[in-house]
């Protein structure tokens, strides 16, 4: 359907536009609330009384805003206190209703909360720059610096922190005990050498009783010697 835009709709057209919606938009919404009409000439006339009126008073609106509340609000810096769990991670948000009405604390100047242009509400700490619609045509800027409340809480140790320093004493108990045992062993070996070297001569005495032996069966030949002297004697003595 077309329709010519009686009252300004955000995001959609402003007063005087003529467009084409669909059907269900402009029978359910915007002709219910005389947002729009159809486009027939007697509408599209009165359109654009309205927006030439309009018109001027945004020219107005401008001026007042350049003159009073720019300088006012322009690069106005802000700290606001909120509670923080670990990583800087915020319980709750900052929305643009806290900021509006802390502008409104330290200026004097009362706006309205979606003048205030925020994506999403803030949820981190740190500095943002923050956008604030005077006007459709005058924008300010302002810092709000987002601090913890009693400051960043203590981290806690990571599990896998924790489990590789338990893992490290471990090993370092582990080598120690190695560098221990080491040692003792290396001490007792000089104990096992000296054992050994105390056993070899006993081992080598051993053959000492085959020279006796020897020594003891020599004086057998003297008794042959003796049977033949024997036997000489006898037979000269039957001569």
């Amino acid at each position: 359907m077309k329709v010519v835009f009686l009252e300004e709709v955000e995001g959609t057209a402003r007063t005087g536009d003529v467009k084409n919606v669909a059907d269900g938009f402009a029978r359910n919404f915007l002709l219910p609330r005389k947002l729009a009409a159809p486009a027939t000439k007697h509408y599209i006339a009165i359109a654009e009384q309205k927006a030439t009126k309009e018109a001027k008073r945004e020219d107005r609106l401008d001026g007042e805003a350049r003159d009073r509340l720019f300088p006012l609000i322009d690069g106005q810096e802000m700290t606001i206190e909120v509670l923080v769990g670990e990583q800087g991670k915020l319980f709750g948000s900052v929305t643009s209703r806290d900021i509006a009405e802390r502008l409104q604390k330290d200026t004097g100047v009362e706006l309205e909360h979606r003048q205030v242009h925020l994506n999403q509400p803030i949820r981190e700490i740190g500095t943002h720059e923050v956008p604030v619609r005077l006007t459709r045509n005058v924008i300010a800027n302002i810092t709000v610096n987002v601090h913890p409340e009693g400051g960043m809480p203590e981290p806690e140790p990571e599990p896998e922190a924790a489990e590789e320093t338990e893992a490290a004493a471990e090993d370092e108990a582990t080598e120690a005990t190695a560098e221990d045992e080491t040692t003792e062993t290396a001490a007792d070996e000089p104990a096992a050498t000296e054992a050994s070297a105390d056993d070899s001569p006993a081992e080598e005495a051993a053959p000492a009783p085959a020279e006796e032996t020897a020594t003891t069966e020599t004086p057998d030949a003297p008794d042959e010697a003796t049977e033949d002297e024997e036997k000489g004697a006898a037979s000269r003595e039957g001569s």
